[in-house]
């Protein structure tokens, strides 16, 4: 699937702001800024990487910059920031 460059999310407390890139380099590559990095940071990055595998999306770049956003937030922040890279809706058919 072509993607291009988006993003969603703020950098608000409580949430994350996710950028999502096309890449050369083959698989996800997730670059995480978080202050619970040390903490959380394994499965900030596992809710990135199923949400995108999820949809269909193997190969990208994505920065993730977190500020204590919860699990549903980070899964809705990818999903609203790879229907902006594809331009595939998926909420509607």
């Amino acid at each position: 699937m072509e993607i291009k460059n988006a993003f969603a999310g703020t950098l608000e407390s409580g949430d994350i702001l996710i950028q999502i890139e096309p890449s050369d380099t083959p698989g996800l590559t997730i670059d995480l800024e978080s202050t619970v990095a040390y903490q959380f940071g394994d499965q900030i990055k596992k809710v990135i990487a199923d949400t995108l595998k999820g949809m269909g999306i193997g190969q990208a770049y994505v920065r993730a910059t977190d500020k204590g956003a919860l699990d549903c937030t980070i899964r809705a922040r990818a999903t609203a920031a790879v229907v902006r890279a594809t331009g595939k809706d998926v909420w509607q058919d």
